[in-house]
């Protein structure tokens, strides 16, 4: 077995133990067909404001009935391939956007992102995430779908030390360490997922 491939096996495993979805891909058009599909099957996300079930006036109404279709947020995506996703998304029926996802607070079912590199130690995947609209695709969708290049796996965190190093000198950033789906046990010690974040982690494993 070569390296990547034992790097590869090894993030699998890691990532299914902390909840997450690990799926083999050979293409980013497969990856388009797969973040469709699996938005086609869940249920449309929409966090309602507190009140929206009293009778209210007609601003209040527009403000509790503001998403009417499904959302698949990509922000960061290379052009050509937003595109693609884009007139996929039209012809599906749902909305895609890549900026403004401020305005979308209400429900974005996915999140769609490219991985820098992944952790085969822990299972966890590395994002550099410099603008906001990406840091909010990655923490306030209900499902998050990353790409991670089998090439960008490393063994640990000190294989990747030299690359942090070079990172924290371009200023302000922000890199994001994601491992599984958001957990939290605040509430009576009772395990509960998507609380903080996304309520499912998904990563396709491109081979390139």
């Amino acid at each position: 077995m070569s390296s990547k491939e034992s790097l590869s096996q090894t993030f699998t495993e890691k990532a299914k133990l902390v909840s997450a979805f690990v799926t083999e891909i050979a293409s980013e058009e497969e990856a388009l067909s797969h973040v469709l599909d699996l938005c086609g099957k869940k249920e449309a996300c929409q966090l309602l404001v507190s009140g929206c079930e009293r009778d209210l006036s007609e601003k209040a109404e527009n403000l509790c009935d503001a998403k009417q279709s499904k959302i698949i947020a990509a922000p960061g995506l290379k052009k050509d391939l937003y595109k693609k996703l884009e007139a996929k998304c039209k012809k599906s029926g749902f909305e895609c956007i890549d900026s403004g996802l401020r305005d979308h607070l209400a429900g974005v079912d996915i999140g769609f992102t490219f991985a820098d590199y992944g952790i085969a130690e822990t299972g966890t995947l590395m994002i550099d995430c410099p603008s906001e609209d990406l840091r909010l695709a990655t923490m306030v969708s209900e499902y998050h779908i990353c790409i991670l290049p089998k090439s960008k796996i490393r063994k640990d965190s000190y294989s990747i030390e030299k690359m942090m190093l070079t990172r924290m000198n371009k200023t302000p950033d922000y890199m994001a360490y994601v491992t599984g789906a958001s957990r939290t046990a605040d509430i009576e010690r009772v395990l509960a997922l998507g609380v903080h974040g996304p309520l499912e982690l998904h990563i396709l494993l491109l081979e390139d």
